[in-house]
């Protein structure tokens, strides 16, 4: 694999300044653009009904199709990157998140508004693989790219946390379409900006680009997505809308795995799985984020309709566990050197697990200071687990298949969201659903209907009326704090499977050089940089000695690596 002479001299110059935390602030701002409109809509649903008037089918598309484009485009964005540079494709998603945003703000029909959140999505698939590869580019020193990762991580966790809040107040103050406007004055600045300062570079490019390859990732993991997400929404298994979209996508995955093994010049080099760490990395990203996404789905649904909160105070409440992610986020590259990837990850599973088991003592009453706790402890837990998850996975990735890395983490993250809803969801409606039979003077009619949710629950209690409307409002209350209770249990399992999972990353944090950047800190920084770049290799580990496996010893040449434990 090979780099072209202008990107090589514009990432030494990025790497060997101090701008390159100029660049993280750059890139931090268009993730958390990204992280932002993956939550902002959901307070907005019920504007935007009332307004657009939707059917069932059309808000469900106005709600899904911009994680399922994302999704599904992550790969295809994340090699084409490598290829013709991670920089021009970054400038192009934020032009096109910018005049989407704009389509979304002023949609007068459902139509206008799933094709702008489609656009939405093409421009967030572009934006996030290329934001963590260039990531990888600029940082060098694994040190100095640990504390950049745990800048990263805590932004995208900010934004999706803060996104319910943000809309909640732009909601009850002005109009759905602001919820969108928000990107535009932001995308207007940060778009010159990115231009000017963000070095541009590339991955391997010999070869033809796969085109037929990247259309089958495309496809297949689109399929998966969609799958998955009807699971979510209960849809049953063995119809031919959800199971024919999974066997799709997962034939389609299959023959892109194949396809990519017999290429000589592949999108993806699958030789990254065969790699201990790259692959448990990969796992720990996919069960962390279905832990997160599964809990705080429910999470917000006990605070409206059990607690009774509005959507600002809801996300009020859910801001400990934004802080708690952005604390993990600021000192996940002390405590990576500290313990190490191994630790780091199963002990940030364990933490995980143990604030899920104290929020089963939530019941139908308002316990504050138990819910902050447990938010505190639940969000820096998972942020820990993903910030060491990603840094791992990263930095097991050889520079230039960066793009491919870090699509392969975000397709990650949105597989394991998109399963935590259908799989979480699946178990807390199984728990939910019995606990209405048998109620004295509701039709069987009107419990099939409460079944389907606690907020229809709800309608039809109040459609009933008297003592028997009373009786199914206190029933789904009550049943749907025992699903919740189940559904937590089932998760602090998956969360100590992660835990055993982290068992087969690295113990240590290995800082390894690469001989291309010990030659270019030569030719651009003299003695100074080198000295730098030979000290990315050091790093004091918890026992105090003063190296560790993999770190060069006196008679080793620059560049030289021993194998990773």
């Amino acid at each position: 694999m090979t780099r072209t002479n202008t990107a090589g001299a514009r990432l030494r110059t990025a790497a060997g300044g101090a701008n390159r935390w100029v660049v993280l602030v750059v890139l931090c701002v268009s993730l958390l653009l990204v992280a932002l409109d993956s939550t902002v809509l959901h307070v907005a649903v019920p504007s935007l009904t009332e307004d657009l008037n939707p059917s069932s089918t059309a808000l469900l598309w106005i709600v899904d199709a911009y994680p399922l484009i994302c999704a599904s485009l992550l790969i295809l964005f994340g090699t084409l990157g490598d290829r013709v540079g991670r920089r021009r494709v970054l400038l192009l998603g934020y032009a096109l998140f910018g005049v989407a945003s704009a389509v979304a703000a002023l949609a007068t029909t459902p139509e206008v508004l799933i094709g702008a959140r489609a656009l939405l999505g093409v421009g967030g698939a572009m934006i996030m693989p290329a934001t963590l590869s260039i990531l990888r580019a600029v940082f060098p020193d694994r040190r100095e790219r640990a504390t950049a990762i745990g800048i990263w991580t805590a932004v995208a966790a900010v934004g999706a946390a803060t996104g319910p809040v943000l809309g909640g107040f732009l909601v009850e103050h002005y109009w759905w379409g602001s919820v969108f406007l928000i990107n535009i004055p932001l995308m207007m600045i940060i778009l010159p900006l990115g231009r000017w300062l963000l070095p541009e570079s590339k991955g391997g490019s010999d070869g033809p680009w796969d085109v037929l390859g990247a259309l089958m990732a495309t496809a297949g993991v689109l399929g998966a997505v969609l799958g998955v997400k009807r699971l979510g929404a209960g849809d049953p298994p063995f119809t031919l809308a959800t199971a024919g979209p999974l066997l799709l996508g997962g034939a389609l995955l299959v023959l892109f795995v194949r396809r990519q093994k017999r290429r000589a010049h592949p999108l993806i080099d699958m030789r990254l799985f065969s790699r201990p760490a790259f692959t448990t990395s990969v796992g720990c990203i996919v069960l962390g984020m279905l832990a997160l996404v599964g809990l705080e789905l429910i999470a917000v649904q006990y605070l409206q309709l059990v607690l009774g909160l509005s959507p600002l105070e809801t996300g009020l409440r859910l801001l400990p566990l934004t802080f708690a992610a952005m604390a993990a986020g600021a000192t996940g590259s002390y405590t990576l050197r500290r313990l190490g990837p191994r630790r780091m990850v199963g002990w940030g599973f364990v933490l995980t697990a143990a604030a899920v088991l104290l929020l089963t003592l939530m019941g139908q009453h308002d316990r504050p200071l138990l819910l902050t706790v447990g938010f505190v402890l639940l969000g820096f837990g998972l942020q820990t687990t993903l910030f060491s998850a990603y840094e791992s996975m990263l930095s097991e990735a050889p520079p230039e298949s960066a793009g491919g890395a870090a699509a392969i983490g975000e397709t990650s993250y949105q597989l394991g969201a998109g399963m935590g809803i259908a799989l979480l969801g699946s178990v807390m409606n199984a728990a939910y659903a019995p606990g209405l039979s048998g109620l004295p003077g509701v039709p069987e009619a009107a419990t099939r209907a409460a079944a389907n949710s606690l907020g229809e629950a709800y309608q039809v209690a109040e459609r009933l009326g008297g003592p028997a409307g009373t009786a199914l409002h206190q029933a789904a209350r009550h049943a749907f704090v025992n699903g919740l209770h189940v559904t937590l249990f089932v998760s602090a399992g998956l969360l100590l499977m992660g835990a055993l999972m982290a068992l087969r990353l690295p113990r240590v944090m290995e800082c390894t050089v690469d001989p291309e950047l010990v030659a270019d800190a030569e030719a651009v920084g003299g003695a100074k940089q080198l000295e730098r770049v030979e000290q990315a290799e050091r790093v004091e580990p918890a026992d105090g000695a003063s190296k560790v496996p993999g770190s060069r010893g006196p008679a080793e040449p620059a560049g030289s690596a021993r194998p990773r434990s």
